[in-house]
């Protein structure tokens, strides 16, 4: 946090990006800080982007912008599998991906794996309009690491989702070779993974070696697909899907279109689930081809 004086005490965060670039929020409040075992959690109250999630000064989500990530990362994987039942969720311990998984009358059980039990006691407390759907029936709550888990469960999924974040500290394992290998292990024999890839910008030569673990790990289809996020490094952001064997591009939008009848988006749409891949930009695709050759 950072005080200017210049303009009576005003609070301010800043997250910084590198050594020439960073983010600065207004804030209103600090409403919660502590150091849990694996991170410092902080909530605050911004002026433009309202309660905001901070884990180790990076911006986790905020309840402005929170929508285009929750919704992406979501419905796109669970539209294009015909029939998801069994969901699993990594990380994402403020909630935001599991309420957007259970708006599918499809989804029986969805199992959240978050390895902080206190980022998600804090989101409960602060941030309800994320948490809001973590004591859903058909949510059981697994504190416990990702990465051991998908290790060791026999439990199959037809869609896991990975969200996580950077590829730091005790999250680095979830960008590694055996991370999707055992991914794979734990799908069905039609299941879909998605996964939070960071920036194209930033971060390509990490695209192009999540794209090189998850073919390696035996994923027929695998497509990055890009999205703007305000409070991220660059604004400018992705995620990988990668299928075993249904293509989001086949995916019947007329389909789509009717479910969504039922299920209240902001972002999301049947024009935005195909559109999001068509626009992939050309050095994206181009990075992502060399790195399957």
């Amino acid at each position: 946090m950072n005080q200017n004086n210049d303009f009576k005490c005003q609070i301010w965060f800043t997250e910084y990006h590198n050594n020439n670039v960073a983010l600065s929020v207004r804030i209103k409040d600090i409403l919660y800080r502590e150091k849990s075992e694996f991170q410092e959690i902080e909530i605050v109250d911004s002026y433009d982007f309202g309660k905001v999630l901070i884990l180790d000064n990076t911006f986790q989500t905020t309840e402005r912008d929170e929508f285009i990530y929750h919704e992406l990362i979501s419905h796109i994987p669970l539209f294009t599998h015909p029939n998801p039942k069994r969901v699993l969720v990594i990380g994402g311990g403020d909630g935001g991906t599991v309420r957007e998984v259970v708006k599918h009358d499809s989804v029986e059980v969805v199992d959240f794996v978050e390895l902080d039990k206190k980022v998600i006691e804090a989101c409960k407390k602060y941030m309800p309009k994320l948490s809001c759907e973590i004591e859903n029936e058909k949510v059981n709550v697994l504190i416990t690491d990702g990465i051991k888990y998908v290790a060791e469960t026999e439990n199959k999924y037809d869609v896991i989702i990975v969200d996580c974040p950077d590829p730091v500290g005790p999250a680095k394992g979830l960008f590694e070779k055996e991370f999707y290998k055992n991914i794979y292990k734990c799908l069905d024999d039609d299941g879909i993974m998605v996964q939070q890839s960071e920036s194209p910008l930033y971060n390509l030569d990490l695209i192009q070696n999540i794209c090189k673990y998850l073919k390696e790990a035996g994923f027929e289809i695998i497509k990055p697909y890009t999205y703007p996020m305000p409070t991220y490094p660059s604004g400018f952001w992705s995620f990988t899907l990668a299928s075993k064997k249904h293509d989001p591009l086949e995916t019947d939008e007329k389909k789509i279109k009717e479910k969504l009848k039922d299920i209240k988006t902001k972002y999301y749409d049947e024009e935005v689930h195909k559109g999001i891949f068509l626009a992939t930009p050309k050095f994206l695709k181009d990075a992502v081809k060399k790195a399957l050759e």
